[in-house]
């Protein structure tokens, strides 16, 4: 049978040829950086496993990175749609997006399983989601594999609340509303290992966090398109460091992604998430545990998770995944064999800033 074949033989050859939690409406202006509430009584203490694989194929390393859970991974979809979150934070710059071998490697992989229900969907920061698929080549995948390529923009939608540090009161957002399905939609955030100038690094929680907020037609991060449309993702960036930071912990409740596979065979360091430059790591990260993922991302990049204020607060919190990385069981090859220390942001100390009190000006 093909799923018993070598996937790996299949991918060279293929690949050749082609929250609602809302802050209290009394928060007062002048404030402490936000600070997660203490580990609650049913905190995650139970080890967490997190797949490494490293080789010359992009595809054949995502695919190997999954196989460890695939039992697991069948049980978790059952018979759920997949939701296939790739990171595409605007339309034109390949290095900023989720490699099209990624998500080969992973679709392979789902169809080795049995899992064949699988949609690719995206609302990049700016420009159009379609647009950016073609750039990108996904439209091959959808294709090769009869999965179909959703704007999320153009979804039903749920509202959410977040903070803006302007006044620090609960603001309305718009996410698509399929990324907070879980009883009929099963989320793998493809994401990758990036910096980024605004939170230090983001991975597989920020790409279904901020990915999931919905935009109007013709509207940017930075401008409010034709006709008055919005970026609800300008909204959930929380006007600065504190906000943005305490927005992703608070919506991590109810936005999150399933399954976390995190392509770091070219990553992006300096000036990310979109102006950075390249780096070479030929791995991919996955595991069910997507705290666990992301903190496992952190150390591969040799960056302090301490100072990543979202992390920091979900790991502190206690019950979203495993971030004490004594707890992380590896498969695979040892975090060090591939581990490299990022250039940061020029504004890494605007960054960190979220570690200091917050007063009104």
């Amino acid at each position: 049978m093909e799923c018993q074949r070598s996937r790996r033989n299949f991918l060279k050859t293929s690949l050749m040829g082609g929250a609602a939690a809302v802050a209290a409406s009394h928060l007062p202006v002048a404030m402490a950086a936000p600070v997660a509430p203490a580990p609650a009584a049913a905190a995650h203490t139970r080890a967490s496993r997190v797949s490494l694989a490293g080789g010359n194929d992009r595809a054949d390393i995502a695919f190997k990175s999954l196989e460890p859970f695939k039992d697991e991974i069948a049980a978790a979809i059952g018979n759920k749609r997949v939701i296939l979150k790739p990171n595409n934070v605007i339309i034109n710059v390949p290095l900023c997006a989720t490699n099209a071998e990624n998500l080969e490697g992973i679709l392979e992989f789902l169809k080795s399983i049995g899992k064949t229900n699988v949609i690719i969907a995206e609302s990049p920061a700016g420009g159009s989601v379609m647009d950016g698929f073609a750039n990108y080549g996904y439209n091959r995948l959808a294709k090769k594999y009869n999965v179909k390529l959703v704007n999320l923009d153009a979804e039903k939608v749920e509202i959410v609340q977040c903070i803006d540090e302007k006044d620090f009161q609960p603001h309305a957002v718009r996410v698509a509303k399929i990324m907070m399905d879980p009883a009929n939609n099963f989320v793998i955030s493809a994401a990758k290992l990036k910096t980024h100038d605004l939170v230090g690094i983001t991975l597989s929680l920020k790409n279904v966090v901020i990915g999931a907020g919905i935009k109007d037609s013709g509207a940017g991060l930075a401008n409010a398109g034709p006709g008055g449309g919005r970026s609800d993702k300008r909204l959930m960036h929380g006007g600065g460091t504190h906000g943005i930071n305490y927005n992703i912990f608070t919506l991590s409740s109810v936005l999150h992604p399933h399954l976390a596979v995190i392509d770091g065979y070219e990553g992006m360091e300096g000036t990310g998430p979109v102006h950075g430059t390249a780096i070479s790591q030929k791995v991919c990260v996955a595991s069910l545990d997507w705290l666990a993922a992301d903190r496992v991302g952190a150390e591969l990049m040799g960056v302090d998770v301490n100072k990543i204020g979202y992390l920091n607060f979900c790991i502190k919190e206690g019950n979203r995944g495993q971030g004490d990385l004594s707890k992380i069981q590896i498969v695979g090859p040892p975090i060090k064999n591939f581990a490299k220390n990022y250039q940061l942001p020029n504004t890494w100390q605007q960054i960190t800033s979220w570690q200091k009190p917050m007063v009104a000006s």
